[in-house]
């Protein structure tokens, strides 16, 4: 059945006129985008990332702003119903179409179609918004509450007065956070367009899939607006299947449900575990045509009693998976900067580090459709985090109905998503109970308070997208546990903080031993090339005022130096000590993640704060600003190898447990040797054996008494599959680095093209540790911060981003090689 194209849409993004009349300002702005992004573009404001600048450009999230434009339609457009929409308005603003009021928005997480049928003419016609100002609509209505509901400490860094941000909806993080700049942006992203509709426009497509053997049903739901009774002509398509009907609809919503069958259908897999396949749905709606991708696989989460207490663990396609991840921030503090070929970097970044989960955070935002549809792609896993974080929110009427809104249309745009995992109540909410003086003195009266929220989230996941599950919170114990799961991991997900937050030691990473330790993280500066951007010369001093502007979190940078002090022995400079830095981090999270990974099958997932910046900032990320890998994510490359071996001391560090970790699909033989390495390189060999590691398992290697080593010796041990091949290398130092007397190693790097690939061969005549080599080309090695012992040099492979291309003479003109031995 030829479908005609009766729907059809006019694109209104483009240029608008901006201004703000109690400024006297009027300049250009393309949308999508935002005001910070047109003002820097007009020279209006200085960067806000560079040094202070933070606090100068504030006035503009305290300014009333209005942008417009004329728009020409013709007979054919408008006729028809027509619908404007918006689908993300941020934040609180007025819409004018031909100066007549159409709508109000006062949450940026809900998609508006405005009926404008009859409202657009034939000819010119001009499209206003009108913002108010966010910060003090929020105080408003904080101030009109009947019980005080406070906002998060977060808000308060760097001296900042804080904004009332529960009780707007837009993304949190927009007014700061312990790692972000306050910018409060304004702005429209997403779809800008006039709808037309010869009866009905779609609403939304939903795809429930059931497995059986040698099968998948997809039961596709597509959700119908129509302007009025009548019949529209309606397809699906999918695997060479057609769906084609003409169908008789009410005025109002209408839902439509059909049922497809796969046969021998083609599994989707995370990352690591096999392919991504992705099957193609396209509807077509009177001509109003969507696509969508679809990757079939089964996905539980099994949480059941166990010999400890209760399971948590990802089952998918019959396979309990380790998740492997880390947490995602936006990707950027101005909107308008985030761009498709900017998450393809990241999320390959992540994929690359051996990633099978993200978990996005409940202070940021529902990603684009691109970002779920990029996940898809590459295999990644979503746990995603409604938007709620680390405070209380309201519960009177005018909020839950505008959060209902907000959770049903974002569940009915993302459930097709094979990347989808879970959907979780929010971050840290029912623990900031305890934070507060007004919460903690009334504790039942915001349990309960919290509670209809809560309990209104589960409830619209349950009705919208039964098949997926629906966790209460991060940190949680489960279904209607409103006790303290910070501090219990048997059962739950885990957040642990007492490395960073109480300054312990990175030994107390194993003195828990969480069933999904969904946060945890260490900070280090970000890199030196990064400092650069934002800080001159002069600034470049970690208690400088500018460096301690991009610290967010209260004695941070203390916190990082200090930390040093106990492993290392103090840097001789700052690029030392902000190298220095990313070793540290990536050591803290390596002794995390290593050992929770070796209690598998207890821990079944790992998610450390946090993957990237939202700007130029020392943080917990592992990706600095833009993008470019730090140290840590070199590392997590590692430690996030599907086929491991790691070290784990016992309490009195004088033996270690070598165990062979697999989370792979397949039954993996390796052969193991440990040695002693001296750090004037000489080794002598300690064991060496030949393993079996089933799939999805973690098991004894070997043990090793440590005073067998001598006073400079470490452990170094390498494994390598049944064929011989190389599979990764760790090692184990029984104490800190700054007891041991390191020799100054001579590094040669010489490069040369191998198989149309940059390479770079490393050799040293000395033990040299954490051995990383850069160059000024913005791209990724092939490893990083290694261990490099004489005798075995180690070739490194550069792939460049950003679609670049490189010289090999200008790597090697760029190259700089580095280790532990001359920080000090």
């Amino acid at each position: 059945m030829a479908i005609d194209a009766h729907n059809s849409a006019l694109d209104l993004s483009g240029h608008f006129t901006l201004t703000a009349n109690s400024r006297g300002i009027s300049t250009a702005i393309t949308l999508p985008g935002d005001v910070h992004g047109a003002l820097l573009a007009a020279d209006l404001i200085p960067d806000p990332y560079f040094g202070e600048n933070e606090k100068p450009v504030m006035w503009v999230n305290e300014t009333a702003w209005t942008m417009e434009r004329s728009f020409s339609a013709d007979a054919t457009d408008i006729d028809g119903y027509l619908t404007l929409t918006l689908s993300e308005v941020d934040c609180i603003a007025t819409i004018l179409l031909n100066g007549e009021v159409i709508a109000k928005t006062d949450n940026s997480f809900v998609r508006h179609d405005i009926d404008v049928t009859g409202k657009v003419r034939a000819g010119e016609n001009t499209l206003r918004l009108e913002f108010d100002i966010a910060p003090d609509v929020a105080k408003a209505r904080a101030d009109a509450h009947p019980f005080p509901i406070p906002f998060t400490y977060n808000y308060q860094t760097n001296g900042l007065k804080g904004i009332h941000m529960n009780f707007i909806r837009k993304a949190a993080c927009h007014a700061g956070w312990d790692w972000g700049i306050c910018l409060m942006p304004i702005g429209v992203y997403g779809t800008m367009s006039l709808r037309k509709s010869r009866l009905a426009r779609q609403e939304s497509v939903q795809v429930d899939q059931r497995h059986s053997e040698g099968s998948v049903d997809l039961v596709i739901k597509i959700r119908l607006h129509a302007f009025a009774a009548g019949e529209v002509k309606l397809e699906h398509t999918i695997d060479g299947q057609l769906i084609a009907e003409m169908i008789p609809v009410d005025k109002g919503e209408n839902v439509l449900t059909h049922t497809i069958t796969i046969r021998d259908p083609d599994l989707w897999w995370p990352a690591g575990q096999g392919a991504q396949p992705l099957y193609e749905l396209v509807t077509d709606l009177d001509g109003e045509i969507t696509t969508r991708r679809i990757g079939l696989r089964k996905l539980e989460w099994i949480v059941e009693k166990d010999e400890i207490d209760h399971s948590f663990k990802c089952r998918i396609n019959g396979r309990d998976i380790t998740m492997m991840g880390a947490n995602w921030i936006p990707a950027d503090a101005i909107p308008s900067r985030i761009t498709p070929d900017i998450i393809r970097d990241l999320l390959g970044s992540a994929k690359a580090a051996n990633m099978n989960m993200l978990r996005i955070w409940g202070g940021g935002q529902y990603e684009p459709d691109y970002f779920y549809d990029l996940c898809d792609e590459l295999g990644i896993l979503i746990w995603h985090d409604f938007m709620f974080s680390c405070m209380s929110y309201p519960s009177n009427r005018e909020f839950l109905e505008s959060v209902e809104t907000e959770i049903t249309q974002q569940v009915r745009r993302l459930s097709h998503h094979a990347c989808l995992a879970l959907w979780c109540g929010d971050n840290e909410v029912i623990g900031s109970l305890n934070w507060y003086p007004e919460t903690k003195s009334q504790k039942e009266r915001y349990v309960a308070n919290y509670d209809r929220l809560n309990s209104l989230l589960q409830r619209i996941v349950e009705d919208e997208d039964p098949i997926r599950r629906f966790w209460p919170s991060s940190p949680s114990l489960g279904y209607m546990d409103f006790s303290d799961g910070w501090h219990s991991d048997t059962r739950g997900d885990f957040h642990y903080w007492d490395v960073w937050h109480s300054a312990k030691s990175f030994d107390a990473y194993r003195t828990v031993n969480p069933r999904f330790a969904s946060e945890f993280g260490f900070q280090s500066f970000t890199s030196m090339n990064v400092i650069e951007t934002f800080a001159d010369e002069k600034d470049r001093n970690p208690s400088s005022p500018v460096m301690e502007n991009h610290q967010r979190n209260n004695g941070g940078n203390a916190r990082i130096i200090e930390t040093m002090t106990r492993y290392f022995r103090f840097p001789r400079d700052f690029d030392q000590m902000v190298f220095l830095s990313q070793i540290q981090q990536g050591l803290a999270i390596k002794t995390a993640i290593e050992y929770w990974r070796s209690t598998k099958p207890r821990c079944m997932g790992t998610l450390y704060w946090q993957i990237n910046d939202i700007w130029p900032v020392a943080s917990w990320s592992s990706l600095d600003y833009g993008g470019q890998w730090k140290l840590m994510h070199y590392m997590a490359r590692r430690f996030y190898s599907l086929v491991n071996v790691v070290a784990v001391p016992d309490a009195e560090n004088t033996a270690v447990t070598l165990k062979a970790v697999n989370d792979s699909s397949l039954l993996t033989n390796s052969t193991i040797v440990l040695q002693a390495v001296a750090l004037s390189g000489s080794t002598r060999e300690l064991w060496s054996g030949t393993l079996e590691i089933p799939q999805d398992t973690a098991i004894v290697a070997t043990e090793i008494a440590l005073p067998d080593l001598a006073e400079d010796e470490f452990l170094l041990f390498s494994w390598t599959d049944a064929d011989g091949k190389p599979l990764g290398q760790n090692d184990y130092f029984p104490k800190p680095y700054k007891a041991y007397e390191l020799p100054r190693p001579s590094i040669s790097a010489i490069w040369a093209e191998v198989d149309g690939v940059a390479a770079v061969t490393l050799a040293t005549d000395a033990t040299a540790l954490f051995t990383t080599i850069s160059v000024d080309a913005p791209g990724i090695f092939s490893d990083n911060s290694i261990t490099l012992i004489p005798g075995h040099p180690v070739t490194l492979t550069f792939t460049p981003r950003h679609g670049k291309t490189v010289e090999i003479a200008a790597l090697a003109a760029s190259t700089r090689v580095r280790n532990l031995a001359e920080t000090f």
